[in-house]
C-alpha cells in the first residue's frame, strides 16, 4: 500500500508555499499523524526551515549515498539505482529528506528519459528516472509508517517538478493577491492535465511493453511499480495581502475576487461562477495570514508559529496571535484531510 502524496505548488514564487509546509507538517504531527516531508526545491529552503545551518552543511558534506533528495537519485545517472533515504528524525512522527542545492544537476537525466519513455523497447530505465522522486518517497513512507507525504518544489515547469508532479496524488496550489498569482494560475491548471495525459500514455507503453516481453523478463518486473499521476486538485490557499500606502486594497481585491472564476476555468475545466467571491468558494481552503510579528521570534527558536511561548517572547497581543495561529492551522489540517479522503 502506498502513502498518500500532497505537494505545494504554484509556477509563481513568493507565496509563502515552504512556510506553509512546515508549518501544516507540525499541525498533522499535533494532530497524531506520522509525516515525511520531502524537500525537492533545489533551493533547499524546507530544509532550511527544520536544520540549522551546521547541520545542513555536515549533510552536504557528507559523501555517504541516501543522505539528500539528490543522493537517492543521483546514482541512476550513472549505471546503478535509486540508493534508499537516509531520513532526518525531526520529532518521533517527523521526517525529513533533505534538500539538495545539486539537485539541478539531475534535471537533463529527468529530461532526456522522458521521450525515451515512449519508446517501443528498453523504457525501464527512463520510466525508473522519471519516478524516481516517487520511488525514493515511497521507500521513505514505508520506513517510517508515514500517513502523508508533504512536498515542497519550486516556482517552475521545469523536468524536475514535472516528475514530481507525476508522482503527487494530491496537490494544493497557494497564491498571493497579485496580477502574477493570478497568471501563474492559469498556467498551471492546462499543464497539469497535460502532464496527466502525457504520463497515462506512458504508464499504458509500459504495460504494452511488459505484455510482449518473456515470461522470465515479465518475472523480473513484476515488482515495479508506476505512479497514479492523478494529480487530484484540493483547491487553492490565498495570502493575505499586506496593505501598503501607496497602493489602496481595492487593487489587491480586484485580483483576490478573480480567483474563483478562474481556478474553476483554467483548473478544473468548469464553468466559472462570476458572482461568486472567494470567502463564498468551497475551492478556497483558506486565506494564510501572515503573522509578521510572529516570523523572526518563530525562526529564532526553530518552532512553528503556533508551538511559541512567553519564554520565546510571544507575550500580550503576540500570544493572542499564536492562538489564532494554531486554530487556523489545524482547521487548515482538517479540512485538507477531509479533502484527500473524499477525493482519493
Amino acid at each position: 500500500m502506498t502513502c498518500p502524496i500532497l505537494t505545494f505548488f504554484n509556477n509563481k514564487g513568493g507565496v509563502g508555499k515552504t512556510s506553509l509546509i512546515y508549518h501544516l507538517a507540525w499541525m498533522f504531527v499535533e494532530m497524531g499523524k506520522r509525516v515525511v516531508c520531502a524537500d525537492i526545491d533545489p533551493q533547499a529552503n524546507l530544509t532550511a526551515a527544520f536544520l540549522d545551518e551546521e547541520r545542513i552543511g555536515d549533510i552536504w558534506d557528507s559523501e555517504d549515498k541516501g543522505t539528500t533528495i539528490y543522493r537517492c537519485v543521483k546514482p541512476l545517472s550513472d549505471v546503478e539505482d535509486i540508493s534508499a533515504p537516509r531520513l532526518v528524525p525531526v520529532n518521533e512522527r517527523l521526517a525529513l529528506i533533505p534538500g539538495d542545492v545539486g539537485l539541478s544537476n539531475f534535471e537533463d537525466a529527468l529530461s532526456e528519459a522522458w521521450p525515451k519513455s515512449l519508446g517501443d523497447a528498453n523504457i525501464y530505465r527512463p520510466l525508473r528516472i522519471l519516478s524516481a522522486f516517487w520511488q525514493v518517497m515511497q521507500m521513505a513512507g514505508q520506513q517510517t509508517a508515514a500517513d502523508i507525504i508533504l512536498v515542497d518544489i519550486g516556482p517552475n515547469l521545469g523536468a524536475i517538478n514535472r516528475s514530481v508532479l507525476i508522482a503527487t496524488d494530491f496537490v494544493v496550489i497557494p497564491l498571493g493577491a497579485d496580477l502574477y498569482s493570478l497568471q501563474g494560475l492559469k498556467n498551471l491548471g492546462p499543464t497539469l492535465r497535460s502532464w496527466r495525459r502525457q504520463w497515462q500514455r506512458r504508464r499504458e507503453n509500459w504495460r504494452e511493453n511488459l505484455a510482449e516481453m518473456s515470461p522470465v523478463d515479465q518475472k523480473k518486473f513484476e515488482n515495479f511499480q508506476l505512479p497514479q499521476g492523478s494529480m487530484q486538485p484540493l483547491g487553492y490557499l490565498c495570502q493575505q495581502h499586506l496593505v501598503r500606502l501607496d497602493r489602496p486594497v481595492r487593487a489587491y481585491d480586484k485580483w483576490v475576487q478573480r480567483i474563483p472564476s478562474v481556478y474553476r476555468e483554467c483548473v478544473l475545466e468548469e464553468a466559472p461562477i462570476p458572482s461568486m467571491s472567494q470567502e463564498e468558494d468551497p475551492y478556497c481552503l483558506a486565506t494564510i495570514r501572515h503573522y509578521r510579528s510572529l516570523v523572526p521570534l518563530a525562526q529564532e527558536v526553530r518552532k512553528p508559529i503556533f508551538n511559541l511561548t512567553g519564554g520565546d517572547g510571544a507575550i500580550g497581543s503576540h500570544a493572542n496571535a499564536v492562538r489564532n495561529a494554531r486554530d487556523n492551522f489545524h482547521d487548515l489540517a482538517m479540512k485538507i484531510t477531509e479533502k484527500m479522503h473524499t477525493d482519493s
